[in-house]
């Protein structure tokens, strides 16, 4: 296993979890500060078995000292949402993480996710908080196999039954069932599997594009039914983290969450938390001055891509994709697609792989652009598509091939 953390005590799980609202005035924050505080406090004087992970051992073996550690709870604490006087206790929370219990499942993925946590050459405080928290269960990660592995998981689901946390990695095949997935010698179907466990955790975390939406698998023709974990498991919280692959920064957010409230983060229709998809990858864009320039990348290589123009025409999906991707970014927080000269593609959207997964505009969605300019017209359309029935439809093409032919240019 990851760590040697196995029967930590948990309180923070006990009671259903009910839902934040993170748009409250001072008295609720004041509020909810002392009710964390009194949470992290009964935390810390319970005792933990089998328990030796010390967070500022670990950061300091990685040379990332107290210092850098403060730096991260405050961005941490802004990410969340939450007032700058909640830092100590996000703090806290991080120290607590082996207070966490966490079965982590893999059903049709390519392991993705679970890559992103180990491909760090120089981790950051998110990545090293996963030797924190108590996996009690990952195929790939842990040791043990066969019948010691499924032992684990019942061992696992027994002692934490109903305060664990389920990390759902991958898509669930609904067609054919037992032909496209089962597990070991139970021979249960995915779904099956998924169902058993999900009915004692505290709450399920779906991670990634293709536990959440479906993902690649789900793509046309979808020869193996697939869906998302809210499609299957009801009555438990579920938390969809999308993006392929998630990052972890947004995973550890959920958790520390979590320990602090005892409650899921505020979420969006989708059900991912706001705090991590509340904003357009469009509205945080290092290259969103361009966009309101009217300065695009028109081919790769050209004079535009040498001066990191907008990358809409090359069939950048930004506008419509919902995602912090641009603050946190990913390879120890060094860059993101966009920054790199790819344009979104969407991956934290439902059906992105059919609708957005492309390298042009959407240029054939037929749609009168309303009125009042460029600008004004891809911000309705951004606010239109949290509750357009059809999401994948799109205008901005529409729009630039208009002012191209205006200005005697095309839109390629």
């Amino acid at each position: 296993m990851q760590n040697s953390c196995h029967e930590p005590v948990i309180t923070a799980f006990t009671t259903a979890p009910t839902y934040v609202n993170t748009n409250r005035g001072e008295s609720y924050y004041k509020a909810l500060f002392e009710k964390c505080k009194t949470r992290l406090e009964t935390l810390k004087s319970e005792e933990t078995s089998n328990c030796e992970s010390d967070i500022y051992e670990i950061l300091e073996a990685n040379d990332i000292n107290r210092r850098d550690f403060l730096k991260w709870v405050s961005a941490t604490t802004a990410t969340l949402m939450l007032p700058s006087f909640f830092e100590p206790l996000v703090a806290q929370a991080a120290e607590l993480m082996n207070r966490a219990p966490v079965i982590w499942i893999e059903l049709q993925d390519c392991a993705g996710n679970s890559e992103a946590l180990l491909r760090s050459s120089a981790p950051t405080v998110d990545d090293l908080l996963f030797d924190i928290i108590s996996l009690e269960y990952h195929e790939t990660l842990m040791a043990a196999a066969g019948h010691q592995a499924e032992k684990q998981l019942e061992d696992g689901m027994h002692t934490f039954k109903g305060k664990y946390i389920l990390f759902v990695e991958g898509s669930i095949p609904t067609k054919e069932k037992g032909i496209y997935g089962t597990i070991g010698a139970s021979g249960e179907t995915f779904e099956e599997h998924l169902k058993r466990l999900s009915a004692d955790a505290a709450a399920v975390v779906a991670v990634g594009t293709c536990a959440t939406f479906g993902g690649v698998p789900a793509a046309a023709p979808n020869p193996t039914g697939a869906v998302g974990v809210m499609d299957i498991v009801k009555g438990k919280p579920v938390i969809n983290i999308p993006a392929c692959p998630a990052n972890p920064a947004n995973m550890v957010g959920v958790v520390l969450h979590y320990l602090l409230t005892g409650t899921v983060p505020e979420l969006d229709h989708l059900l991912r938390p706001k705090f991590a998809f509340g904003y357009r990858i469009h509205d945080n864009c290092e290259r969103r001055g361009h966009f309101d320039a009217g300065e695009f990348v028109e081919k790769w290589g050209d004079a535009g891509a040498k001066n990191n123009f907008c990358l809409y025409k090359m069939g950048c999906k930004g506008p419509m994709t919902f995602n912090n991707c641009s603050i946190i970014r990913y390879n120890e927080g060094t860059n993101w697609p966009i920054g790199v000269g790819r344009g979104c593609i969407g991956c934290s959207e439902p059906d992105f792989w059919d609708k957005y997964a492309y390298e042009r505009p959407m240029a054939n969605a037929h749609i009168k652009a309303p009125g009042g300019g460029v600008e004004k017209a891809i911000d309705e359309f951004g606010m239109g598509m949290v509750t357009a029935a059809a999401v994948g439809i799109g205008i901005h093409a529409a729009i630039s091939a208009f002012a191209g032919k205006k200005s005697g240019e095309g839109d390629n």
